[in-house]
């Protein structure tokens, strides 16, 4: 027998959510609900207001919800075959085995070889999202050529970054769609933004030092934190999520700071991250082709600690980052 789903959180009464190493209030002042645009979705201008103002657009149904739950199928059956789901239990519901607990997408070996089947690739490069990007870039969109398909496991999560340390050195404006296969409650690791940290002023240092930076060219590691209380106390915003369901996605710039709550279920979390961008822009080359050269690289080294910053190698918990001692 598998245990029961986590509960969706569909009302105001505030509740402690797992949200990377932290317990925050949820729904609250500092830790909210994102803003619904779908009944936006026919004006391209103020979806483009939105997102200059918030940093993101939340639609949902956007994607054929039966074309979602069809790639969720394939993704748990690849999963199945590898003996990363429990034996005997419902094959949508993705239950892991206790010596499964978290493992990742990249840990049960999704590349390629599942991102671009025909079922996923209906979902990812459909004509929902074709048609979606090209009104709101005035043109053709392109897509990369890599999909970031993960199954996040219990007690993962995403820590807090800016997907320009990633993909900056092309277009400026790639957006993200972050897409979940299945319906996704906050227990079970939901994405989370942090609005408007694209053009607030307190944001700016931050945007100025570890959003200049590259993976690649300086060797440092992605994410930027996993203490979103500790984001908001030095740099203001406020953290924002929702529940989630097949056929919605969430769309983000590359400076919009993000992340995603703690996964506390037995149930891996399956989402894809995909990236669109007007087809006439440059593409960064890491990432474009059918073999990316970047889904290669070896394994970043974090960032370095300024000498006197107080800052520690206790891991990614706090900002121990070149920022902690210029933003003091």
């Amino acid at each position: 027998m598998t245990a029961p789903a986590a509960a969706y959180l569909d009302g105001d009464q505030p509740v402690r959510v797992a949200f990377q190493r932290k317990q925050m209030e949820f729904p609250g002042a500092r830790f909210g609900r994102l803003r619904d645009s779908t009944a936006a979705l026919a004006d391209t201008g103020e979806l483009r207001r939105r997102i200059a103002a918030d940093g993101y657009l939340f639609v949902r149904g956007l994607i054929d919800r039966g074309a979602v739950l069809e790639a969720r199928r394939v993704v748990l059956g690849y999963l199945r075959e590898r003996g990363a789901l429990v034996q005997g239990t419902p094959l949508m519901e993705g239950v892991m085995p206790r010596a499964g607990r978290g493992r990742t997408g990249r840990g049960v070996g999704m590349g390629k070889r599942i991102t671009h089947r025909p079922e996923l690739l209906r979902v990812l490069e459909g004509p929902e999202l074709q048609s979606f990007y090209r009104r709101f870039y005035g043109e053709a969109p392109a897509t990369f050529g890599h999909k970031w398909l993960r199954a996040v496991g219990n007690d993962k999560f995403t820590g807090s970054h800016m997907d320009v340390v990633y993909m900056g050195r092309g277009s400026e404006r790639v957006n993200t769609v972050w897409i979940p296969f299945g319906d996704i409650p906050i227990a079970q690791g939901t994405l989370v933004i942090c609005e408007a940290s694209h053009r607030l002023d307190s944001f700016a240092k931050l945007r100025e030092t570890y959003g200049a930076s590259d993976v690649d060219r300086d060797r440092t590691e992605g994410w930027f934190s996993e203490d979103p209380e500790e984001i908001i106390d030095r740099f203001g915003g406020r953290w924002l999520t929702a529940e989630v369901r097949a056929g919605d996605v969430i769309t983000f710039g590359l400076h919009t700071l993000h992340g995603s709550t703690t996964n506390t279920t037995n149930r891996f979390r399956i989402s894809c991250d995909v990236r669109y961008q007007p087809a006439s822009e440059p593409m960064d080359e890491r990432w474009a082709g059918d073999s990316p050269p970047a889904t290669t690289r070896p394994r970043s080294s974090r960032w370095p600690i300024p000498a006197g910053s107080g800052a520690s190698r206790s891991g990614r918990t706090g900002l121990s980052r070149v920022v902690l001692a210029a933003s003091a």
